[in-house]
């Protein structure tokens, strides 16, 4: 067999073993801005779809990121699409990943979060501006360890569609939004780490199918 016909039959094979895979097989769907489209209705948090990180400066060497692995919200669509529509977010205060065992433990702690007396942080959206097609200013009320400050976040809706292996309406946004961590009380170790926080956030929404 001739070095020419085996790549041929190892690119056929390796063609057809591709084709068999149910994820490749399922790869086209149709995803819109258009929020007139969009199914009025609540929206659950796709926990498994959802990052919530952020940033600090430490030290002035680097932008230290960390993230949260326990996410929950709703997402309540009305009629009138991001103008109208409201948002509620709970995080696990104790679900924080430094990356760093340690840290984590510092975090959690009664320097910082305290998070054992304030389990939750909470989002609830309050208003949304409009800056383009598909995208605005959301502020909210975000509660850190029982104090509640107002936050602005840059949203933007990336579409909705029907998923293709859930067959859920999903929808998508991005966020990213500064804030200041001294209004929360958070001062600790300031000023080896920043007081201005930043977040980002990416998150897939669904309303589950009928029936």
């Amino acid at each position: 067999m001739s070095i020419a016909f085996r790549c041929v039959v190892s690119a056929v094979a390796l063609a057809a073993a591709l084709g068999a895979c149910t994820p490749l097989q399922v790869v086209t769907h149709t995803v819109t801005q258009t929020e007139a489209r969009v199914p009025v209705g609540e929206y659950e948090l796709d926990p498994h779809h959802t990052s919530v990180t952020f940033d600090v400066d430490h030290f002035r060497y680097s932008h230290f990121m960390m993230r949260f692995d326990r996410v929950a919200g709703q997402i309540d669509w009305k009629e009138g699409g991001l103008d109208k529509s409201q948002v509620t977010v709970t995080i696990d205060a104790a679900s924080i990943d430094t990356n760093v065992a340690q840290l984590d433990k510092m975090v959690k702690g009664s320097d910082m979060l305290e998070a054992e007396r304030n389990p939750q942080i909470r989002f609830v959206s309050t208003r949304f501006e409009r800056t383009g097609d598909a995208r605005g200013k959301l502020t909210g009320d975000l509660t850190i360890r029982g104090v509640t400050q107002p936050v602005t976040l840059d949203v933007t809706f990336n579409g909705y569609g029907r998923d293709p292996l859930t067959k859920a309406d999903t929808l998508g946004f991005s966020a990213d939004g500064r804030f200041s961590r001294s209004k929360f009380g958070l001062t600790t170790w300031y000023p080896a780490v920043g007081d201005e926080i930043h977040v980002v956030i990416q998150t897939e929404a669904a309303r589950p199918p009928a029936g």
